[in-house]
């Protein structure tokens, strides 16, 4: 007999898939972008109203989560290698002046805006500080996906928030790692590890831009004339977005989508014939299957019912304060570093979402007893709201702009996997 939970397993992935398409079909009706139908999805089947993973067929929920949070997590890496295909390493560097500027302000400002509110509430300073440092962080997943299919993410404003994106992870981790050592119950960590800790990751980045710009493209086209190997091509792209993933979080100390995104922006560069099929077979696994299973599993992770009548006045502030903070931050930063005003408020606009970075660090809090239970609950609450609202957001501040070539691919693979 075949393992009873794989089998459920089945079900639960056959079921989000067909909710995700759906819904993402019913938002462009209703012209929003489809993840924002997919994440609504999530919270529909979650526990805030049908709790999907508790239903009586299934038999063991903290399993089936596990399995979903897994292939989640391979679904974002295989989203944002997708997004690397789509650009070029010259205009990241372009606005690399926006990406400096943007990331600091975009990282320091959630600090001091969530930490005096968290205070002025009766929690601990310990608390205020930590939940800015959940704050500082940024989903660029869900923007990004949003402007893939608006067919902007080659404008300005898209490689911005690709670059600034980059600055505010290392920037979010460096200040994780320093309140986690001086803060945290398990850890304790010296001036010089920390210095280390941000000269590891800058080493990492450059490091793997190096590895992604000179050795993959060459690597690759050739594979393409190799007799024995051409025709998986494909399957080696796969290969270095996963190592690329591994070494980010393992050798870097960064979010193991940077990684692949990297991976991408270097394989963006290999010739004509070979980009286009690395990326036609990436879009359709990932579109049809991986990519889904994210955004619907992040709207599973909401339960709007656990905040309760008494925290409701912190969560409404606290939303407030995540949001303007992005989008004031973000996009000072833009405006220094060179952007007009309305490339920098729609920068910043796209900074908005948390995601499952800002999950991962709350639930890091949460186990150093750097956040209480409430709290945690609370900062839940807001991380996912941010999510749930960034992809209309987004839509509407880009409203009347002109699409760029790569739209006409997005839609066609999108019409496909309908």
């Amino acid at each position: 007999m075949e393992n009873t939970s794989v089998i459920q397993a089945f079900l639960a992935i056959g079921l989000i898939i067909a909710a995700a398409q759906f819904s993402g079909a019913a938002a462009r009706a209703l012209g929003q972008p489809r993840v924002f139908g997919e994440l609504l999805a999530g919270v529909i089947l979650g526990p805030t109203l049908l709790n999907l993973l508790h239903w009586g067929i299934f038999d063991d929920p903290v399993l089936l989560r596990l399995s979903l949070d897994e292939l989640a997590e391979l679904g974002v890496l295989f989203l944002m290698f997708a997004v690397g295909l789509e650009v070029h390493l010259r205009e990241l560097l372009a606005v690399g002046r926006v990406a400096l500027w943007g990331g600091t302000l975009g990282a320091v400002l959630p600090v001091l805006l969530s930490a005096p509110l968290i205070v002025a509430f009766d929690y601990s300073s310990k608390a205020a500080i930590f939940m800015g440092v959940v704050l500082a962080a940024t989903s660029v997943s869900i923007s990004a996906q949003t402007l893939l299919e608006l067919g902007l993410l080659r404008t300005k404003e898209g490689m911005g928030l690709l670059a600034t994106a980059v600055v505010d992870d290392v920037l979010a981790i460096l200040l994780l790692s320093i309140v986690v050592a001086t803060l945290g119950v398990q850890t304790k960590a010296s001036v010089g590890s920390l210095i280390w800790t941000l000269a590891r990751m800058v080493l990492y980045v450059v490091g793997a831009l190096a590895v992604a710009w000179f050795v993959l493209p060459p690597l690759f086209n050739r594979l393409q004339r190799t007799r024995y190997l051409s025709s998986g091509l494909a399957s080696f792209a796969l290969i270095a977005a996963l190592i690329f993933g591994w070494s980010a979080d393992v050798l870097g100390g960064i979010a193991a989508i940077t990684g692949a995104f990297i991976a991408g922006v270097g394989l963006s560069q290999t010739g004509e014939r070979v980009h286009a099929e690395i990326e036609e077979t990436v879009r359709r696994l990932s579109y049809s299957f991986l990519v889904p299973i994210f955004f619907v599993n992040v709207g599973l992770h909401i339960d709007l019912t656990l905040v309760g009548i008494d925290l409701l006045p912190l969560t409404t502030l606290l939303t407030v304060a995540a949001i303007g903070a992005k989008v004031i931050g973000s996009g000072m930063g833009a405006r220094l570093g060179g952007f007009d005003r309305g490339e920098s408020f729609r920068l910043g606009v796209c900074m908005i979402s948390r995601g499952e970075v800002g999950l991962i660090i709350a639930s890091l809090g949460l186990a150093e007893e750097l956040l209480t239970e409430e709290l945690f609950d609370v900062v839940f609450v807001v991380i996912l709201l941010t999510t749930i609202i960034t992809p209309p957001l987004v839509r509407w501040i880009f409203h009347g702009r002109t699409p760029t070539p790569v739209a006409v691919a997005a839609r066609r693979d999108e019409r496909r996997s309908l």
